[in-house]
């Protein structure tokens, strides 16, 4: 047999200076890499939990508006200095327009917390508007955490049916597996930094869904081509060329991804902060597991040419006796 280190690409009717990488060379380290990775998140998430935002825990939400411009931290300290503290303050828009959430104060009607809040933002030679005070209980933030993890357990499962019509079953597994494997890793960091997890960052869990099922949709296309065109090639030499003709395309959808959350990640404001780490946790977590996980697996299941060829029943047998 070949070694899947020299292959020699004329022979599959590639370039003679075309090397191709061998990636499934490293695929049982990688393997028992992505367990540990998998079962550490699940430990994290079980004994730290997740730090739930408001938007789950539910809280206070405020519309401020000032006649100046205005910092958002100076905002934040003069509301600590009135009592009310975690409060995450974020700019919608301009910097006189800003957004105000905190946590539900106990025993608090909506017209007391308007007037307290009001008198509370107010900064010298800048006075502010407080337009809309929303107070949303910890029932519907719990509601809406529920629904959260119904949303992403439902595009999992879309996931894998389209995977399994469009290419095969054993790719479609693979391909959920690495999503799984994605959402968790992305989680479990969140849970061990204790950083807050709000619907920015389950926005950034269902896009990091989407860049990783993009990726290995590329490169299940690459798979059911080669297997189709190449002849003579081992299942694990077509993958390594797939995986090999893939490459530039990764590099340059991950890195154009990579440089826009960058972006967010230091211009973006508070309100993209969050967003923008679990995205940028996902580029190299999602590009990963594409390959050494939603490719790997369906190698491991014994992926071959036959998958990949459409079985086309006779009319008719020619032994069985035509009657007469």
């Amino acid at each position: 047999m070949t070694d899947n280190t020299q292959l020699n690409p004329k022979k599959y009717g590639r370039p003679e200076d075309e090397r191709v990488i061998p990636f499934m060379k490293i695929a049982l380290p990688a393997a028992i890499l992505s367990i540990v990775l998998t079962v550490a998140s699940l430990f994290f998430i079980v004994t730290k939990g997740l730090n739930l935002g408001l938007d789950f825990t539910g809280g206070i939400s405020a519309e401020l508006n000032y006649s100046q411009p205005v910092k958002a931290s100076d905002v934040t300290q003069s509301l600590a200095k009135a009592g009310f503290n975690d409060a995450v303050v974020q700019t919608i828009g301009s910097n006189r327009d800003l957004m105000v959430r905190m946590p539900v104060q106990e025993n608090a009607e909506a017209a007391d917390l308007t007037k307290a809040i009001t008198a509370a933002v107010q900064l010298p030679g800048n006075s502010a508007e407080v337009h809309k005070v929303d107070v949303v209980g910890g029932q519907v933030g719990n509601e809406l955490y529920m629904r959260s993890g119904g949303a992403v357990a439902l595009a999992l499962l879309l996931m894998l049916v389209y995977v399994t019509i469009r290419f095969e079953f054993k790719l479609a597994i693979g391909a959920v597996l690495s999503l799984f494997h994605d959402i968790i890793v992305t989680l479990g960091i969140f849970a061990l930094m204790q950083w807050p997890f709000d619907l920015t960052v389950l926005a950034a869990l269902l896009a990091i869904i989407g860049f990783s099922l993009n990726d290995n949709i590329v490169v299940s296309d690459r798979i059911r081509e080669n297997f189709r065109k190449i002849r003579g090639a081992e299942p694990l030499e077509i993958v390594n060329i797939a995986l090999t003709e893939t490459l530039r395309r990764t590099i340059h959808t991950s890195m154009t991804l990579l440089l826009v959350v960058l972006a967010m990640m230091f211009f973006g404001g508070e309100g993209l902060k969050w967003f923008s780490i679990a995205m940028f946790v996902g580029v190299f977590v999602g590009t990963y597991s594409s390959i050494y996980i939603g490719t790997a697996f369906s190698l491991w299941r014994g992926l071959n040419r036959q998958d990949f060829i459409v079985q086309v029943k006779p009319e008719f047998d020619e032994e069985e006796e035509i009657p007469h």
